[in-house]
């Protein structure tokens, strides 16, 4: 009788383990899956955000003809558009790191949203020269906010083990969104100039709300609706809580003070000077040389040129990562500023053909000289990475500087002559891939087997 007991009881406890191991596995399976699903939206949005950030950032070369045209400027003013824009990354880029490590992610990304957006809105609604200026400013803003805010998210949302892997995908997302913004300009302006019989809804919005004289004012139109929608994104999303590393501290003003009288931090902080400016005094003039010197058309030819800018950036990036495991780093940058140097004559003083190959081999040339310069300079100092990262942000505004001076010299000598200025930036990156001395180097194929 007792051994019956047992052999029941036995039964019903057996039972009920399974339906308790049965019930745990699916709560686990169901709790990952969630998990799972949020990791990859939020995967995505950041992925969405860098393609709206580059979206939104480089027009301003496919564009600059028609804004001159409209407000009739000289050189030196056009100058001023890319100039209004990129000086925000030096006054914003060190205060941006401070205000996302106290007020967090999420409402870092909502400001910068609402910046944009009333930039871009701020200029559809009264388009005239001195407020597109300050538009390009408030833009600058938030694209500045969202950039320093984004990395230390994508490393928390996609594991730490994966973040090179998402950082280039990243940079894949960026350099395709910046090569697909001047055909999105070139199709409203085409299409607004000769509206079609059957166009859609949205381009008959967008024309009805267009000034008939400023058909290129409609990209800002789409522009708002980005930064609007962007907005909803990030305020009905949930982000986790990313814990920095200490290399990702941004620490006060006197760490960064104390960086600045460090010599290495100012020679890397102008080769990211010269950098920018080189890419900015290359991208936001190609369209209006085209025009001056071989009579091509800014809303067609010279915006595909500048589309084929960034979309061979974005082809180089692969061939970099590539050779980056092959060669040495200062090796590739001294490879590629050499070759970008040779290619900038023939482009700048040979015919038509080698101007419009000239500019989208420029690109690919400029594809891996940011990344480089930016981790010799990091692997160059042994702490305060974090500080150290925001000062090289701030040197993005060699943007605003290079696109101003060629404006300028444009007034003076003629474009052509101006541009001869991009050898300065190109000469001093080349100087790079000699006196960088970095504490760690990168890790090549035949470091590897040699270990």
């Amino acid at each position: 009788m007792t051994k019956k007991v047992f052999r029941c009881t036995d039964y019903y406890t057996l039972v009920l383990l399974k339906k308790f191991l049965y019930l745990s596995f699916r709560a686990y399976l169901s709790t990952n899956l969630q998990s799972m699903k949020r990791t990859f939206y939020l995967l995505i949005l950041i992925f969405l955000v860098f393609f709206a950030i580059s979206f939104l950032t480089n027009i301003l070369g496919s564009i600059n003809p028609n804004v001159s045209d409209s407000y009739a400027l000289s050189g030196t003013l056009t100058g001023m558009l890319p100039f209004s824009f990129f000086i925000a990354y030096a006054l914003m880029s060190i205060p941006s790191g401070m205000i996302v490590q106290k007020y967090g992610e999420k409402r870092s990304l909502i400001v910068a949203w609402i910046l944009a957006f009333a930039g871009a809105m701020l200029f559809s609604t009264v388009p005239v020269f001195p407020v597109f200026l300050g538009s390009l400013f408030l833009i600058g803003c938030g694209m500045a906010l969202l950039q320093v805010a984004l990395y230390p998210l994508l490393r928390v949302v996609g594991g730490e083990e994966h973040f090179a892997f998402n950082s280039v995908i990243a940079q894949l997302v960026f350099g395709a969104a910046s090569f697909l913004s001047p055909f999105v300009y070139s199709y409203l302006v085409t299409h607004l100039a000769e509206p079609g019989p059957y166009e859609g809804f949205v381009l008959r919005l967008i024309s009805n709300l267009t000034p008939d004289k400023l058909p290129w004012v409609s990209i800002y139109l789409v522009f708002s609706l980005v930064s609007l929608v962007m907005l909803l994104v990030i305020l009905s999303s949930k982000f986790p809580v990313v814990v920095r590393k200490e290399d990702e501290v941004v620490g006060a003003w006197e760490t960064h003070l104390q960086l600045f009288r460090k010599r290495v931090v100012i020679l890397f902080f102008l080769g990211i000077f010269a950098y920018v400016g080189a890419e900015q005094g290359i991208a936001n003039w190609i369209s209006e040389f085209l025009r001056t010197y071989h009579g091509l058309r800014p809303e067609v030819e010279g915006a595909r040129t500048v589309g084929l800018f960034w979309g061979m950036m974005t082809v180089g990036c692969f061939l970099g990562l590539g050779l980056l495991k092959l060669m040495d780093s200062k090796l590739v940058l001294g490879i590629f500023t050499s070759a970008a140097l040779i290619i900038l004559t023939a482009t700048l003083f040979g015919s038509e053909k080698f101007a419009v190959f000239g500019f989208a081999a420029l690109g690919f040339c400029l594809s891996v000289m940011y990344a480089i310069i930016f981790s010799l300079a990091l692997n160059s100092i042994t702490k305060y990475h974090g500080s150290f990262a925001g000062i090289l942000c701030t040197a993005i505004a060699g943007g605003a500087i290079f696109s101003l001076l060629i404006g300028r010299l444009k007034d003076m000598m003629g474009l052509q002559l101006g541009m001869v200025l991009l050898y300065l930036p190109l000469a001093y990156i080349l100087s790079i891939a000699f006196w960088a001395k970095p504490i760690v180097k990168n890790k090549t194929v035949l470091k590897a087997n040699a270990d």
